[in-house]
């Protein structure tokens, strides 16, 4: 089991620290958060161990999950990795594209592994349909949320839409080519609703909305391909799969048959693949230990998730425009 610590226990911290404690994988050692009466209070609920300076913790652990607030990712980061610390940063991995970079060096440099907290990788339903998702050419995604006054210091981009821009960057096997985009400040001093149209080189297209002021929570995004539409509910963890092949020579009664101009058939099939229910902020932080003890690739890399940020600021740099 390795040792891990747990810095930052706000509403997220708190969750990492129940999971971390049921998780096989790990011995939760403790945990540090700055505001000492918050800490001592939730040690005294809870009885985790309340360390009073990160350093003692670092010191005590194989691995620093950070769940801080996101100005001081880059900061934790770094005096863990420097420790010789394997890191989990919750996302977005760091406040700039910089800091995400100089977290990838000196990850390399120390010779420790990092994953990002890139939950929606792990979502059962997302889960269940990546293998059927084959150079998709157009997607759309929507991603809406009642008013919640946590995490409003951030543009809407890097609080929600950034869970798209990194399942899409997942299944998009291309470079990003143009990006339009604008966003709208409604409640706060950064925008609290936007739009992106991300092109590819390869011709693929992804439209992604999101909102923070909607009268209705919705996590919803489809892909379209040849021949196949996959539509996923992250929220609702359903996920429904539409395709499309040449019509039999006799169909049967129940058969939905569609003819084109030139007077091809095809016939369409409706499946609704099986979704094994899971926890997936658990199955991420176990991911991660696999890799650990396993010396393989996380599922979500430090790289992939600065290549996130970076569209990410490439959108809110369109709003200015």
């Amino acid at each position: 089991m390795l040792k891990v610590g747990v810095l930052g226990a706000g509403h997220l911290g708190k969750i990492h620290l129940r999971l971390l404690q049921q998780s096989d994988k790990y011995e939760l050692v403790g945990f540090y958060d700055e505001n000492q009466e918050n800490a001592e209070r939730i040690s005294k609920e809870f009885g985790y161990k309340n360390f009073n300076t990160i350093a003692k913790l670092i010191h005590a652990v194989d691995v620093i999950d950070i769940v801080t607030p996101t100005l001081s990712h880059y900061k934790c980061a770094k005096v863990a990795i420097k420790s010789g610390k394997h890191i989990f940063i919750e996302k977005p991995i760091a406040n700039t594209v910089e800091e995400a970079e100089e977290i990838i060096a000196l990850a390399k440099e120390y010779n420790v592994k990092g994953q990002v907290g890139h939950v929606e990788r792990f979502n059962p339903a997302f889960i269940a349909t990546k293998n059927m998702i084959e150079n998709p050419m157009f997607i759309e995604t929507h991603r809406l949320a009642e008013f919640n006054p946590r995490g409003t210091d951030v543009p809407v981009v890097l609080d929600l839409m950034i869970h798209d821009i990194d399942a899409i960057l997942s299944v998009v096997n291309s470079k990003v080519k143009n990006i339009n985009a604008s966003g709208v400040s409604v409640i706060s001093d950064t925008p609290d609703i936007a739009n992106a149209r991300i092109e590819f080189e390869n011709g693929c297209v992804a439209n992604l909305t999101a909102s923070r002021i909607s009268m209705k929570n919705m996590r919803k995004t489809r892909f379209f391909q040849r021949d196949a539409y996959i539509s996923v509910d992250f929220l609702e963890k359903k996920c429904e799969v539409v395709r499309m092949k040449d019509a039999p020579e006799v169909p049967g009664d129940f058969d939905m048959i569609l003819q084109n101009a030139e007077g091809i058939k095809k016939q369409i099939y409706f499946t609704n693949p099986d979704v094994e229910q899971n926890n997936a902020i658990l199955d991420e932080l176990e991911s991660f230990a696999n890799a650990i003890n396993t010396d393989t690739t996380p599922v979500v890399t430090l790289e992939q998730a600065t290549d996130a940020l970076r569209v990410a600021y490439q959108i809110i740099d369109c709003f200015d425009k």
